[in-house]
This record gives C-alpha cells, sequence and structure tokens, in this order.
C-alpha cells in the first residue's frame, strides 16, 4: 500500500508538472488551425464567394500570428478570468496591437511586403495603415474570450481524465508536426530556395490572396 501511494503521489506530482505546458502546446496548435479555419472562411466571402483562397505559407491549415495571439491572450488576459469586461479590454489591447506591429514589422522588414492588408478588404471600418481593423480586433475579442472561457477549461478538464503519458507525448507530437511544418517553409521560402507550401498548392490550381 505504501509503494502503491507513493506511485499514485508521484503521478500527481509529474501529471501537475507536465501538463499546464501540454495544454500550451495543444493550444498553440489549435489557435493557428483556427485562424487557418476562419480565414479561409472570410477570404471566400472577401472574394464574392466565386472561389476559395489558402491562406497561410504552409502545407498545414494553420497560421502562426493566430497560435502566438493565443498565448498572448492566455498570458496577459487569463489572470483576469474573473472579470469578463477586464478580459475583452485586454484581449482588443494586446490584439489590436500586436497585430498592427506584426504588421508593420514584416512592412518594413520585408520592403513592402504584406501577408494582410485591411484597407483592400470589406468590413475595414477603422482600418489603420491596413496593418489593423475594428472587424480584426472584435474577432479576435470575441476568439479571445472563446479561448479563455471555453477551450483552456475544456483542455484543462481533459487533461485531469486523460492518461498524463499519452496527452503530454501527443501535445508535443502535435507541436513537433506544425513547427517543422512552419520551420521548413520558412527556410524554403527565405533561406534555400527550396520548394515550399505556396509554389506546390499554387502548381495545383489553388490561390493565395495578393497585395
Amino acid at each position: 500500500m505504501l509503494v502503491m501511494k507513493s506511485e499514485e503521489s508521484l503521478d500527481k506530482t509529474n501529471n501537475y508538472k507536465f501538463r499546464k505546458p501540454a495544454i500550451l502546446m495543444l493550444i498553440f496548435v489549435i489557435a493557428g488551425i483556427y485562424g487557418w479555419c476562419y480565414e479561409f472562411v472570410f477570404y471566400y466571402f472577401n472574394g464574392g464567394m466565386k472561389e476559395f483562397y489558402m491562406q497561410g505559407g504552409n502545407f498545414l491549415p494553420w497560421i502562426n500570428i493566430y497560435a502566438f495571439g493565443a498565448l498572448l491572450f492566455l498570458l496577459f488576459a487569463g489572470p483576469f478570468k474573473k472579470y469578463p469586461w477586464a478580459v475583452i479590454l485586454i484581449v482588443a489591447v494586446v490584439s489590436g496591437t500586436f497585430e498592427y506591429l506584426s504588421g508593420w514589422a514584416i512592412y518594413k522588414i520585408g520592403n513592402g511586403l504584406r501577408y494582410w492588408d485591411y484597407s483592400k478588404e470589406i468590413l475595414n471600418f477603422g482600418n489603420i495603415n491596413g496593418f489593423v481593423c475594428l472587424r480584426s480586433v472584435l474577432v479576435f475579442v470575441f476568439s479571445g474570450l472563446l479561448l479563455i472561457y471555453a477551450v483552456f477549461p475544456l483542455l484543462d478538464l481533459i487533461s485531469k481524465k486523460a492518461n498524463s503519458k499519452i496527452f503530454v507525448t501527443v501535445s508535443c507530437l502535435l507541436l513537433v508536426i506544425f513547427l517543422a511544418d512552419e520551420v521548413y517553409n520558412f527556410l524554403a521560402s527565405h533561406v534555400f530556395g527550396w520548394v515550399n507550401a505556396i509554389t506546390v498548392y499554387e502548381s495545383m490550381g489553388l490561390k493565395y490572396m495578393n497585395y
């Protein structure tokens, strides 16, 4: 019995130690997929509902800015989850600032390169230099609320019910797969001149938004 209690205690300790990082890994992956799905649907309507456009620069349906944004929401707004209005305000400020600075940095470093331009899109009220607009902030606010009050608690519950080793292993594996895709396409596009996801998908007849 003493051995059994010791093993149970050790398992709980390990579960507590690794469960939270594993949840964050899953959120990083899920948020990137969520962002890809949102943009895939939005740009269908933005393009006049005539054809679908691929988004992101990876083989897998994942966009990194949404993944990093989700972690920022948890970091800055998560501690205030007891106060929904504070969460709304913090997510709005964080998302607007993060999106604007990201777009501006890409534009400056890439000599005019734009991955998005709200000035050329529908529902772009309040857009600032095409890098951020009210619609994008509202979408991020909704997404932040969904993340903090639904997704994170659900994953936390699942992690407590599931086998800790399996949960952590699956989380790590998914993160490695998506990051490997991201790293490969970054190197392929900007460093080595390899065939990247955009080139492959365009060769298949799929289209991307061009700014």
